[in-house]
C-alpha cells in the first residue's frame, strides 16, 4: 500500500460502534445555520430509517453566517460525542464554519467517547481533524438538511454504511476513466475547496499512501485549477496513491474537469477515477474516512478493504 496515511501521533486508528435498529443519532450544527422546516424534513427522514433523533443544546442559535459563536458551535459537538444517549452524530448543515471551531475541540476526549461522525461539504474540515488529531474513522456523508432534496440511494448508502457488518463495494454509475490502474491506499478527502485552505495549518499533512476523493460545488473551471495547483504545490499530492473525483456540482462542465485532473496528475503514475456519485448531488453515496480501499479505475470500482465500524 505504500507509505499509510496515519494520524500525526501516529496513533492507532479507532473504528465506532456499528448502529442497530433504534439507536440515538444526535444532530449537531458546527457550521451554518439551517432553516427548520428543512431540518424537521431531514429529522422525520432518519426517523423512518429506524432511529431515535437528539437534537443539541443550541442548535438552533444564530449569529450571521453561522450556528451561533465558535465556542458555542464546538461545545455542541463535543457534548454530542459525550453524550452516552447518543450513538452517532450528524451535522445539520454544511456551509461555512467548521474550520473557525477545530482549535476548540478536545481530541483527546472525543478520541475517549468514538461515534459514527457524518457530514460533508464545509464539514471536511472536521473529518480531517478527527482522522489526524483523534484517529477516528468518520462518513463523509449527507447532512440532516441534505436528506430531503437526496435519492433513496443516498438513503441506503448511509444506512449501509453505518451498520454493514462487511466490506462495502461502490461502483460509479457512470465512469470515466482519468487515468488507468489500480492502487491500495487510505480513503481520506471531501470537499477541494475546504482541503486547499487547511494546507499549512495542523489539520492537513497530506495524501501519502492514500486514495483521495474530492467534490466540490459552485467553483469555476480556474478556481478548480489552481486549488489543485496549490495542493499540488505544497507536496501534498506527493505519494498519493490514487484519486476519485465525485460530483462538481454547478462547476465547469465534467469535461472540463476531468481534462483539468488529466492535465494536473500528468506526471503522476495514479489510477483516477471520476464520476462517482458523493457530494453535492442529488445522490452522495456514504465514504468512510480513514478505511483501506482498493480503486480500479478501469472497472469504475472502489473496494472497501475492512469493515468502517466494529461490534
Amino acid at each position: 500500500m505504500g507509505k499509510q496515511f496515519l494520524p500525526v501521533s501516529k496513533m492507532e486508528l479507532i473504528k465506532p460502534r456499528r448502529l442497530k435498529p433504534g439507536d440515538t443519532i444526535g444532530v449537531a450544527a458546527p457550521a451554518s445555520p439551517f432553516r427548520r422546516r428543512v431540518l424537521n424534513q431531514g429529522l422525520t427522514l432518519l426517523k423512518e430509517m429506524g432511529y431515535a433523533v437528539k437534537l443539541a443544546d443550541g442548535l438552533f442559535e444564530a449569529k450571521g453566517y453561522l450556528a451561533g459563536s465558535d465556542a458555542h458551535r464546538a461545545s455542541q459537538l463535543q457534548a454530542m460525542f459525550l453524550d452516552d444517549g447518543v450513538d452517532a452524530v450528524m451535522c445539520a448543515r454544511g456551509g461555512f464554519g467548521s474550520m473557525r471551531i477545530l482549535p476548540y475541540l478536545d481530541w483527546e476526549m472525543i478520541r475517549a467517547h468514538p461515534k459514527p461522525f457524518i457530514g460533508f461539504s464545509d464539514i471536511t474540515a472536521i473529518h480531517q481533524a478527527l482522522l489526524l488529531r483523534a484517529g477516528l474513522t468518520t462518513f463523509h456523508g449527507p447532512v440532516v438538511c441534505s436528506l430531503p432534496a437526496s435519492d433513496r440511494q443516498t438513503r441506503l448508502s448511509l444506512n449501509r454504511a453505518i451498520t454493514s457488518e462487511a466490506p462495502l463495494s461502490l461502483k460509479a454509475a457512470r465512469p470515466r476513466t482519468i487515468k488507468s490502474g489500480r492502487a491500495d491506499g487510505v480513503l481520506v478527502g471531501g470537499n477541494l475547496t475546504t482541503l486547499c485552505h487547511l494546507v499549512g495549518t495542523p489539520f492537513q499533512r497530506g495524501f501519502a499512501g492514500a486514495i483521495l476523493f474530492i467534490e466540490d460545488t459552485g467553483e469555476a473551471a480556474y478556481r478548480i485549477d489552481r486549488m489543485l495547483m496549490h495542493l499540488k504545490l505544497a507536496g501534498c499530492f506527493d505519494g498519493m496513491a490514487g484519486l476519485v473525483a465525485g460530483t462538481f456540482k454547478d462547476c465547469a462542465r465534467a469535461a472540463i474537469v476531468d481534462n483539468l485532473l488529466r492535465q494536473r496528475f500528468v506526471d503522476q503514475e495514479v489510477p483516477i477515477l471520476s464520476g462517482m456519485a458523493f457530494g453535492h448531488g442529488r445522490r452522495n453515496v456514504t465514504l468512510p474516512v480513514g478505511i483501506a480501499v482498493r480503486l480500479d479505475a478501469d472497472s469504475g470500482r472502489l473496494d472497501l478493504l475492512e469493515c468502517a465500524t466494529v461490534d
